[in-house]
This record gives C-alpha cells, sequence and structure tokens, in this order.
C-alpha cells in the first residue's frame, strides 16, 4: 500500500498540491444485538479505499476511492487537485497549517484476543444468556417484559503519509458491550442498564463472568424503579458516578472546547460555544479542584490511536487546569488562528471516504487528590440524589445551558441512602454547574467510560472517546421530574 500512497502524493504535486497526505484505512466492524430469547442482527463488515487531500492556490480539495489501482488512484488524486482549484476561486483566506515534524512510525493497540477470531457462537451464547437471566426476574410490581444486548467490535487499519516526509501505520482495536432490562408494571415501563468501559483492547475486554454477575442486580433495580418515588422538584446536592458524569463532560466540555466550533465552522450545523478564545487563561469553568486532561495517549482510550489525520502524534494537555480554561482540541488548520505553534493533535476522520475534522479527544475528570469513597462522599451529604448511568440529555448551541438524566437515581438524606426515585433530571449551566463541584472521589475509584457515537460534521461523521472520572459532588442543582 505504500506505493500506492507515495503515487498519490506524487500526482498530487504534479497537478500543482502544496501539501497532500493520503490515508488508506481497512475497517473491520461486527455488532451483535440480541433482543429477548433470539439474536435481532448480526452486521459483519469490512471496507478499505483511500482518501486523498490537498492544498492547491490555499484552498483544501478531497477525494476518495474504494477501487485500489494505480488507475484509479491517479484519477483520485487529480480530483482533489481539480477540487481545490475551484474552491480556490472564491477563497476569503488561504488554509495555513501550523508546522509539524515528519516522522515514521508504527503504533498498534494491545490486543491479547483478536476479537475476529472468537467464534460467533461464543457471542452470540453470551447475549443469550444474558437474556436470559435478565428475563427470570419478577416482582410483586412488574416482570422484566425486555432485555436488550448488544456487543461492538472494531478493528482499524491505516496507512497515513503526507508530502512532508510522513509515513505512519497504526492497527487499532475497539471492544464494548452494554445491556438493558425493561421492566413492566404498576401502570408504568422502566429500564435499566450495564455499561461496562468500552476500550481500545481485544476480545480481553469482554468479561463474560462480570457481565453475567451484574444481570439479577440489572433487573432487580429495573423492577424497584416501578414503585420509586417521582423525582423531588427543587435545589439538591447530586452525586454522579462516572457513567453519568462522561455523558455530561462530553457536552458540556467537550463540544464546547473543539476551537473549529469555538470559531464560528461549526454554526450552521450544530452551534457554536460560549468558551471562545478571548476567554482562555481568564474564564473560570470550574471549581479549584476541576481539572479536565485531554490524553490522546491514555491506555485504552478509545481516541487513542497514535496519531491522528494531520499526522500528529498523540499528546496529553490541560482543558481546565485548577478551574481556569486553559485548552482546546485543534488541528493543524485552526491552531494558527489562535497564535498556537503546534496542533493538540485532534483531527480525525470516520471513513477513508471523509474529510478530518477536529473532535473531541480522551477527555477526563483528574480524580480528587485527597482521599474519598464514595461510601464517605454520601455519608458526607445531608439532601441529595445519587446519580448512575447515562439517560437523556438537551444542550443549547452555545453550549451553556443544560439538562441531563441518568439510568438509576436514589434520594440521600442526612447521609444515607433511603429510596430509589425515578425520572430523574437535573438543569444548569455549564460554567455554574463545573463551579459548583466540591468533592471528587480519588483514583481508585476513576473509570475510564466513553462515547462510541459521537456525531459531527456535514456529512455526519461518527467517532469514539474516553471520558473517565471519579464520582463528584455539585451543590445546589435545580432537578425536576423527567415527565
Amino acid at each position: 500500500m505504500t506505493d500506492l500512497a507515495q503515487l498519490a502524493l506524487d500526482v498530487a504535486k504534479h497537478y500543482g498540491a502544496s501539501y497532500a497526505d493520503v490515508r488508506i484505512v481497512r475497517y473491520l466492524r461486527q455488532n451483535l444485538t440480541s433482543e429477548d430469547e433470539r439474536i435481532r442482527a448480526i452486521h459483519d463488515s469490512e471496507d478499505i479505499g483511500i482518501g486523498v487531500r490537498v492544498i492547491v492556490n490555499g484552498a483544501w480539495g478531497f477525494a476518495g476511492t474504494a477501487r485500489l489501482t494505480r488507475e484509479e488512484v491517479q484519477r483520485v488524486a487529480r480530483q482533489a487537485c481539480d477540487i481545490a482549484a475551484a474552491s480556490a476561486t472564491s477563497l476569503r483566506e488561504p488554509v495555513r497549517l501550523v508546522p509539524e515534524p515528519p516522522r515514521v512510525a508504527s503504533f498498534k493497540t494491545p490486543c491479547a484476543i483478536d476479537p475476529f477470531a472468537v467464534s460467533m457462537e461464543e457471542k452470540v451464547g453470551l447475549l443469550l444468556e444474558i437474556n436470559r437471566r435478565l428475563l427470570k426476574h419478577k416482582s410483586s410490581a412488574g416482570v422484566i417484559k425486555k432485555a436488550q444486548g448488544h456487543i461492538t467490535l472494531r478493528k482499524d487499519e491505516r496507512l497515513y503519509a503526507n508530502t512532508e516526509g510522513s509515513l505512519l501505520t497504526s492497527e487499532v482495536v475497539t471492544t464494548g458491550v452494554w445491556y438493558q432490562a425493561t421492566a413492566v408494571g404498576m401502570g408504568d415501563a422502566q429500564t435499566r442498564g450495564y455499561h461496562p468501559p468500552p476500550l481500545t483492547r481485544g476480545y480481553e475486554n469482554i468479561n463474560a463472568d462480570d457481565l453475567l454477575n451484574n444481570c439479577d442486580r440489572v433487573a432487580q433495580q429495573a423492577l424497584e424503579k416501578l414503585t420509586a418515588k417521582e423525582c423531588p422538584v427543587g435545589v439538591r446536592d447530586l452525586i454522579l458516578d462516572p457513567h453519568n458524569l462522561a455523558l455530561t463532560i462530553h457536552e458540556s466540555v467537550g463540544h464546547a472546547t473543539e476551537l473549529d466550533r469555538a470559531l464560528g465552522y461549526e454554526e450552521s450545523l450544530a452551534g457554536r460555544s460560549f468558551a471562545t478564545p478571548d476567554k482562555l487563561n481568564t474564564l473560570q469553568y470550574g471549581a479549584e479542584i476541576v481539572n479536565f486532561v485531554a490524553d490522546n495517549t491514555l491506555d485504552g482510550g478509545l481516541a487513542t490511536w497514535g496519531f491522528d489525520d494531520d499526522g500528529v502524534e498523540g499528546q496529553r494537555w490541560f482543558i481546565v487546569e485548577d478551574g481556569i480554561f486553559r485548552g482546546y482540541s485543534t488541528s493543524r488548520e485552526v491552531a494558527g488562528e489562535i497564535g498556537l505553534e503546534r496542533s493538540t493533535g485532534g483531527c480525525r476522520a470516520d471513513h477513508w471516504g471523509s474529510i478530518p475534522i477536529v473532535r473531541i479527544p480522551n477527555l477526563s475528570l483528574a480524580p480528587g487528590k485527597q482521599p474519598l469513597s464514595l461510601d464517605e462522599l454520601i455519608s458526607d451529604t445531608k439532601d441529595g440524589i445519587y446519580i448512575e448511568g447515562m439517560g437523556s440529555f438537551s444542550i443549547d448551541q452555545m453550549r451553556c445551558n443544560f439538562q441531563f438524566g441518568g439510568d438509576a437515581f436514589w434520594e440521600i438524606k442526612d447521609g444515607r441512602i433511603v429510596g430509589m426515585l425515578k425520572n430523574v433530571i437535573y438543569q444548569s449551566i455549564t460554567t455554574d454547574f463545573w463551579n459548583s463541584c466540591d468533592a471528587i472521589c480519588d483514583e481508585r475509584f476513576w473509570v475510564p467510560n466513553g462515547v462510541l457515537n459521537c456525531g459531527k460534521g456535514d456529512p455526519m461523521q461518527i467517532a469514539q472517546m474516553t471520558h473517565g472520572a471519579s464520582p463528584a459532588r455539585f451543590r445546589r442543582v435545580k432537578v425536576g421530574g423527567a415527565r
């Protein structure tokens, strides 16, 4: 494949490209979905192709193909140059890339068990056994009426080259599994799920014993939600578990600090951001104990790819440090617009046929520095709600006003869990919310949850990234019923 990549670069230079890069990527995908006592769907796919991106007369051009022949690669490289030249006729400002030293390197995520070598019978058997265990549960209030499960397996093999001399290869394997039980009774239906962290790991990340051992708890809590109290309306202290925090981090910090969004490039599709460059190093984004660390070198991180689609290696940096807004996720194109000398390496495409765009990195809330367990945090809370898991959410186009739900909720009174709640949502403004954080559990309780389906771009692209956290407390947050 290296010869085809070099051919594309040579042709692009011949047709006037001042810069060009090439990605040849092979994708393996396997998704299994179970419903009750059957497998509802199995999707198995393989896809390979080349994407050529060029700058001609200061403008971008891009083209791709699934036909990896010399003739087709030459045609696509010419086409990318033609598109760039046409775009340059209406250019307002030329594209300028911040420097990046060329490198030759390889990257591979740990993979002790190739997930695509594991038999279909084993995977199907696991999902059906989970559902069987969920469906056997019932109580005086109702019965588990539906059980669902899903396994997702991904392998991306990339070759990247550019006209600056970089030649990079990678193999990234991603595995994840989740399941959910739906309880029906008392004129109501309630769900409860289990979502172990998806990781860039082999099939060893699919822990059958752990999945099966949590079935009874998940089913029983789904049934308990049927008789749970409705969410009180008012102001409460919240303790959020790492899985719930993952989505809140993603929406209120991750998207808010993508530099292209902050500069207005995403305005017509998904909005802008309140976290504009004039606020860098001055905005009190959160309380002093709040640190958001971007880390595309994180072991097992969903955005740990070795390098991005600008050829920039994975890095670690602060988005928020001691509560102060410090940084963005950037590409080589937008980094220079705020005076950065180097990109943070956040430019990724979801397919060989997609042009790379700025994406959220592995972005995590750093654990607290003082020893603190979840039990201790609950015992120190007088009037609050403990929330586990992800639920519905809504956030405005400036990433400012939001509301989030969850998967399971418990009322806290005088330092004790006194019972389950249901239909809980919490509402706040991003900076008010993160400034209300007054306690974070220590590193023993830090969990690298993640997102596998982040949508952005036009046409839409889907990306993955990790959002780790320890349980944390937020004071006097507005809560209300989801109904």
